[in-house]
This record gives C-alpha cells, sequence and structure tokens, in this order.
C-alpha cells in the first residue's frame, strides 16, 4: 500500500481503495501546519494541554476522549477532490475553515481533559451535559444567547456544543468577541469561559492521552463502500433529493426541448416554468402549511425555495392542470415539513446501514 501514488490512480482505483491502505499522515502536509498553529493559539493563552491529533474518518472528539480526528481526505489533494465530486464539499477544506474546525474540537478535548462539564458552574451556565443528542436540532437563527462560529447556529445543538463553540470563539485570535458580543446573553458565557480557562492555565489535564477511534489505518472499507454509505445518510444534503416526487408532478424537458420551449414561450406564455409556478404559489402554500403546523416559515420557505431551485435545474414545466399540479406540490410540501417536525429529517426517517 506504501506504494501507492494517489496521483496517478483514476477515480475507479481510488474508490476501490481500502481506506486503511491509503499512504496518508498528517505530518508533511497543510494539516501539520494547522495543527501546529492551534497549538500555538493554546499555549498564546497560557494551557499547557495540546490534544493529539490523528485521521478518522470525519471530524469528531469522540466522547470522553481527548484526541481530536481530522477527516482522512483532508491529508492529500486527490482525496480532496474525491470528496468534492462525491460530497459536493470538503468540510474543512482551506485553512480558515479548518482552524475553525479545530477550535471546536479542541473544546471537546480541553471538557474532557479537564472534567468541565461535570462541574457545577458550568451546568448552570450551559446545562447538563448528560442531555440526549438528538438526531438533529431546531435553532433560533436570531438568538443572541449563543455565540456564532460555525455555520447552523450548532452552538443551539446540545449544551456541550454551546460550551465548545463558545470555547473556539473565545481562543480565536483578534476575535474581539468582548466589543462582537456586546449586549448578548452570549458575552456571559463567553466571559465564563475566559474565567474558567484562566483556572487551568499552566494545569496539566487529569487525561493527557485517550483512544484514536476510527483511526483512518484501521478502516477496511473501500472508498466506494464509504461514499455509498454516507450518501445514504446525507442524501437530503444532495440535489436530487426531491427528484422523483418532482417527476410527479411536473414535466422535465431534455436541453433541446426546454430551448423550444423557450423560444416558443415568446409567443405562447400560457404554459409556466415548473419555477415560475413554485414562486407564484409559494407564499399561500407557505401561509398554508405555517398555520396548519405552526413551524417555522423560515424552514417552509427555504424547503420551497430548494425545490424551485431544482425544478429550474430539470428544466421542468406545468403539464397538468394547474390545479392538480397546486395540490400535488401543497400536499408534498406539507409531507415534508411534518416529517422534519416529528423526526428532524424531511424523508421522516434517515437510511442507516
Amino acid at each position: 500500500p506504501k506504494d501507492i501514488d494517489l496521483d496517478l490512480l483514476s477515480e475507479e482505483q481510488l474508490l476501490a481503495t481500502r481506506i486503511g491502505d491509503l499512504p496518508i499522515s498528517i505530518e508533511g502536509t497543510w494539516l501539520e501546519e494547522c495543527v501546529k498553529e492551534l497549538y500555538a493559539e493554546l499555549d498564546a493563552k497560557g494551557l499547557v494541554f495540546h490534544p493529539e491529533c490523528y485521521l478518522a474518518d470525519e471530524w469528531l472528539t469522540p466522547e470522553g476522549e481527548v484526541a481530536i480526528g481530522i477527516p482522512f481526505y483532508l491529508a492529500h489533494p486527490a482525496l480532496i477532490r474525491l470528496e468534492r465530486r462525491m460530497m459536493l464539499e470538503a468540510e474543512g477544506e482551506g485553512k480558515l475553515w479548518c482552524m475553525q474546525l479545530l477550535r471546536h474540537e479542541a473544546g471537546h478535548a480541553f471538557s474532557y481533559a479537564y472534567n468541565l462539564h461535570k462541574r457545577r458552574q458550568w451546568q448552570k451556565v450551559f446545562g447538563s451535559s448528560k442531555e440526549k443528542y438528538g438526531n438533529t436540532y431546531k435553532f433560533k437563527p436570531y438568538s443572541k444567547s449563543y455565540v456564532r462560529h460555525l455555520d447552523g447556529f450548532y452552538a443551539q445543538y446540545h449544551p456541550d456544543e454551546d460550551f465548545v463553540e463558545t470555547f473556539a470563539v473565545w481562543l480565536t485570535p483578534d476575535a474581539d468577541w468582548q466589543k462582537k458580543y456586546q449586549g448578548w446573553k452570549a458575552l456571559d458565557k463567553l466571559q465564563f469561559v475566559d474565567g474558567l480557562m484562566s483556572s487551568i492555565k499552566g494545569v496539566k489535564p487529569l487525561k493527557p492521552r485517550g483512544k484514536k477511534l476510527w483511526h483512518h489505518k484501521n478502516l477496511t472499507i473501500t472508498l466506494e463502500k464509504y461514499y455509498k454509505k454516507r450518501y445514504r445518510y446525507e442524501e437530503e444534503e444532495f440535489p436530487d433529493f426531491h427528484d422523483v416526487q418532482l417527476e410527479k408532478i411536473f414535466t422535465a424537458l431534455t436541453d433541446e426541448e426546454w430551448w423550444a420551449f423557450k423560444k416558443d414561450r415568446r409567443k405562447n406564455k400560457e404554459i409556466m416554468t415548473a419555477q415560475e409556478f413554485i414562486r407564484e404559489h409559494s407564499k399561500n402554500i407557505l401561509n398554508s402549511i405555517d398555520r396548519c403546523t405552526g413551524e417555522r416559515k423560515y424552514i417552509i420557505s427555504d424547503l420551497l425555495k430548494n425545490i424551485a431551485l431544482r425544478a429550474k435545474q430539470l428544466h421542468m414545466i406545468v403539464s397538468q392542470p394547474p390545479a392538480v399540479a397546486l395540490m400535488q406540490l401543497s400536499v408534498y410540501v406539507t409531507s415534508l415539513t411534518m416529517n422534519y417536525i416529528h423526526t428532524g429529517w424531511l424523508r421522516g426517517t434517515r437510511h442507516r446501514t
């Protein structure tokens, strides 16, 4: 396996390779510089604990452990390209994003290394670390009770995440959090973290080392199977998630048919594109579903925008009576919203392997 040259492998050959056989490491790559920068930031705060970092199947700091897992695909350009192609983006690609995630995971590591989450004052500020993690979470986008570090208002997910996101903001050089969060309730949390970290300056951790779970070297799965599993788990994030249902409501045109349709529309505007149809009825659909379900309007609005965008990408038109199309569209969006309310997922359940 050490003789494998990832730059010379075709995509087919790369997908057939087991993750554990990939000749990759943090050392000698841009990731090593990011880890060194994390340690320098900790040193600048007077913190002596440097969490070990290793390549894993995803970003993680396992519960109770103090080592940080970095996704293996970030260790080589060929793997980053493959990740982008298979999953649309490579989480943590680029120094800025990588450092944000490292600071976040470092917060978990510090919590476990010093048992910070077991302190009564910590629990008073953030809540119980024993609170169950849900499959997903609902957030208030305008809340000033939480810091904003990672996308998706992640601090609102769980008390542990609230702490580590606050820690990450506190650790970020030149964050100027005292000014940025002035007047926010989140400032109280930042000030608490500032005092908490002062209390462990120069103090060795209770647990300096931990298990490196899901280490890439122990993964015998091929890249092809790895991506199939991830796709099934994250299918809602992909553009084709709505395709099956949209094809029951609208008609998709080929590129040639689409251009002919656009040309003919200059004379005959009776037939609408699916995107125009969705936009025309979005307000009524949104208000109706909001009244029936009580779900927040921005959730329903984002859903309708994503459906309209996908209909545009598929070159869809309204070929059946508008009243029928409207009924089918309303039923579809309502069912997705109800699924989200009851399970946290649009599909209702997330496929697991």
